[in-house]
């Protein structure tokens, strides 16, 4: 692992919401730290309700976990472009987050309960 990456189960219950409806529940989500960066929280797919996410075209290489794919969000009144990103094959050093989605806290409320 990158030596300034740190992957740990959240504590407690996480929730992903947009749109006025949650998204996202987990008890199995992970944090990932990465430098002086705020933790960023990863959502397993099966506690997301990918029926409300679509794949889009953007994606972005980081060096310490790979290509980053991205999803949009649909709502019942809108569409939230690049809200959500997967390394679905992520370097080796942080396999663990491989299945697993993070939002921008900025697109969508991202929050413990």
């Amino acid at each position: 692992m990158a030596d300034h990456i740190t992957i740990r189960k959240a504590k407690g219950t996480w929730v992903v919401r947009a749109g006025g409806a949650v998204l996202a529940e987990s008890r199995n989500a992970l944090e990932v730290l990465e430098g002086d960066y705020p933790g960023v929280i990863y959502f397993p797919r099966a506690d997301i309700g990918m029926e409300f996410l679509e794949k889009t075209e953007h994606s972005t290489h980081c060096p310490h976990k790979g290509q980053a794919s991205y999803y949009a969000i649909h709502t019942k009144s809108q569409v939230i472009a690049n809200a959500g990103w997967s390394y679905e094959t992520p370097v080796a050093s942080v396999s663990e987050i491989a299945g697993h989605l993070a939002f921008y806290a900025d697109k969508v409320t991202v929050e413990q309960m």
